[in-house]
């Protein structure tokens, strides 16, 4: 790769960092305004977050939401994966098409269907609503996670374990979740960072009962700018950052974003 290769992707890279550049920037001004290069040097506005009861409340929300609504996914998609990788007939595809719908339909369509949903039953506002209504929407990312983690599970490693007695449960406890648990975490981890930042679906089930983070800055802004949003969105990054990182160094991380093994 010659010098001239090394300038271009340097200012691709600096022209898609750059708005992150610039928030950050924001997020560490001395004085509330939103101006770049920052004014001064503060980190208060970080504080904000966890000092001001109004943040910390929102951002417990968030992370209360992200965590149950992730493990609910989980807990979808893995079943449908097993039954998937197991039933090899034609109208079996029909169950991943539905697992899959969800994330594919804009996201206004979406939480427009849930809030519809949630209304007609009686149940709109309820905070257990936003935890089903994030599962389904994000079911899609665990659901693709654990499906690859499946397809890499050699069968004659089953068929060995069944010739030996033992039962489908034992087989899964022993054989194939050991196998497919970095998948399953990768899945957790894709659907907890997106959650976390998740606006559309929440605010159409809860938004007017429970504030999350993405929904107080909304909020907030119709009072005027502060940088404690910026802060947010700081935090945001570095949480998304942390967990993806943590996927690639503990897990196969092209073989999670659908890449073929050599030997495939």
């Amino acid at each position: 790769m010659n010098v001239w290769h090394r300038l271009f992707f340097f200012f691709i890279g600096l022209f898609l960092a750059a708005p992150i550049i610039v928030v950050a920037g924001v997020s560490i001004n001395e004085k509330q305004s939103l101006t770049f290069p920052p004014q001064g040097f503060s980190l208060a506005w970080y504080g904000e977050i966890f000092l001001n009861p109004e943040w910390r409340s929102a951002f417990f929300a968030s992370l209360t939401l992200a965590i149950l609504s992730a493990a609910v996914a989980v807990l979808i998609a893995l079943p449908l994966a097993w039954f998937l990788w197991r039933r090899t007939a034609p109208w079996a595809n029909i169950f991943q098409l539905l697992g899959i719908a969800p994330f594919t339909l804009p996201p206004v369509i979406t939480a427009l269907g849930m809030l519809t949903f949630w209304a007609t039953v009686g149940s709109y506002g309820q905070p257990w609503t936003a935890v089903i209504s994030h599962a389904i929407f994000f079911v899609t990312l665990p659901l693709v996670t654990i499906s690859l983690g499946f397809s890499a599970i050699d069968r004659s490693l089953v068929e060995a374990a069944a010739t030996m007695g033992a039962d489908d449960r034992t087989v899964f406890r022993t054989v194939v979740m050991p196998l497919i648990l970095p998948y399953l975490i990768s899945g957790y981890a894709f659907a907890f960072v997106l959650s976390l930042n998740e606006y559309i679906v929440a605010y159409m089930t809860v938004g007017f009962t429970l504030e999350t983070l993405p929904i107080k800055i909304f909020n907030a802004l119709r009072y005027g700018y502060t940088p404690t949003m910026a802060s947010v969105t700081i935090l945001f990054v570095v949480v998304a950052a942390t967990v993806f990182s943590l996927v690639a160094r503990f897990g196969d991380l092209p073989k999670l974003l659908g890449a073929m093994s050599s030997n495939d």
